[in-house]
C-alpha cells in the first residue's frame, strides 16, 4: 500500500471510528506528512530504521523533546493501524525508544499573587467585568484556556454551582466554580453579555464586536492584568489553571479528586501538582503521623 494512501485511511479511522476532534487529527495529518517526506513509498516496507532516522533528524533540528514525543506517538499509532490491516507483519515503532524527556514543573501563583490579578480588572467597565469573570471562572474551576472560551451557554448551571465543559478528545465534564465565580457570571450575564451578543451567538464570553474571545486574546488580557497587578514571574496560558490545582494539593485535596476536577485521564499527567513544599510535608506529618508530634 502506498504511504500516503495509508495515511488517509488511518486518518479518515481517526475521525470515523475514533472519533477524535478535528484540532486532533489535523495534529496528526501534519506530522505524519512530514514523516512521509522521509520514509518510503510502500508502507509494508516501513522498519525501525525509518522511524528512528526521522527522530534523529527532528532532534538534529532542535525540536523540543516533547514535539518530538508527539511525532514518535502519531508514527505508532499509524504503524499498529497498519499491522491490524495486515499491511505490515509487526510493529516497527515498538523497538524506537522514546525521547527522554525532563519533567519540567509548571507555572504557579501564590495565592497572594492570584488575589492582586483577581484585583487588577476594572470592574465598573463592561471590559473589565467580563475579564474578572473569566479570571475568577479559570482560577474557580481550574479550566483550560479552551474550555473557558469554549464555553457555552448551555453549559452553564448557575443554580447547581457548576458548569459543564469539553475538554480533550471531546470528553465533557461537571466542575463546581463556587459562589463568587457564579456571583460574578450572574453579573456579566445581565450587564455586559446582551449588549455584545447576537440571536445565534451561544458562547459565554464575547468582544465587544459580538463575536466569541479566542484563546489568543485571553492571554493578551492575562499579561494586561498581571503587568497591573505587578506581577513579574513567567505566566503561560494556563498559570491560573496550575495553580488551581496546586493550591488545592496544598490544602489538603486528594490527588484521585484534582484529577477529575482537571479532566486528566492519566494520574501521571495530575501528579507534576504535588510539588507542596517542605513546609507543607512537616504539617502533614505532625498532624497524621502517630509519632509526628514532639513529644515533651
Amino acid at each position: 500500500m502506498d504511504l500516503s494512501a495509508a495515511i488517509d485511511s488511518y486518518l479518515h479511522h481517526l475521525v470515523v471510528e475514533r472519533g477524535l476532534s478535528k484540532r486532533s487529527v489535523s495534529a496528526y495529518a501534519t506530522d505524519l506528512a512530514r514523516f512521509a517526506g522521509t520514509a518510503p513509498d510502500d508502507a509494508g516496507s516501513l522498519d525501525a530504521g525509518h522511524v528512528a532516522a526521522h527522530l534523529v533528524a527532528l532532534s538534529r533540528e532542535k525540536m523540543s523533546v516533547r514535539s518530538q514525543l508527539r511525532h514518535l506517538s502519531a508514527i505508532r499509532g499509524l504503524c499498529r493501524f497498519l499491522v491490524e490491516k495486515k499491511t505490515l507483519k509487526s510493529d516497527p515503532s515498538s523497538l524506537v525508544d522514546r525521547p527522554r524527556m525532563g519533567r519540567k514543573l509548571p507555572s504557579v501563583l501564590t495565592f497572594a499573587e492570584v488575589m492582586r490579578l483577581l484585583a487588577a480588572p476594572d470592574a465598573s467597565t463592561p471590559a473589565g467585568l467580563r475579564d474578572l469573570t473569566m479570571l475568577h471562572v479559570m482560577y474557580a474551576a481550574g479550566l483550560r484556556v479552551s474550555e473557558l472560551c469554549g464555553l457555552g451557554l448551555s453549559g452553564l448551571h448557575l443554580e447547581e454551582g457548576y458548569v459543564r465543559v469539553t475538554g480533550k478528545g471531546e470528553k465533557t465534564r461537571l466542575v463546581p466554580i463556587g459562589e463568587e465565580a457564579g456571583t460574578l457570571l450572574r453579573r456579566y450575564l445581565g450587564d455586559v453579555r446582551p449588549a455584545w451578543a447576537t440571536s445565534v451567538t451561544g458562547a459565554v464570553f464575547l468582544s465587544p464586536r459580538r463575536r466569541p474571545l479566542t484563546r489568543q486574546a485571553f492571554w493578551k488580557l492575562v499579561r494586561k492584568h498581571a503587568r497591573a497587578a505587578d506581577i513579574t514571574k513567567r505566566l503561560t496560558p494556563h498559570t491560573l489553571r496550575h495553580s488551581f490545582a496546586t493550591h488545592l494539593l496544598r490544602g489538603g485535596a486528594d490527588l484521585r479528586s484534582v484529577q477529575a476536577l482537571l479532566g486528566h485521564a492519566r494520574i501521571g499527567t495530575t501528579e507534576i501538582y504535588t510539588h507542596v513544599s517542605g513546609e507543607r510535608l512537616r504539617e502533614v506529618h505532625r498532624q497524621h503521623h502517630p509519632r509526628g508530634k514532639r513529644v515533651l
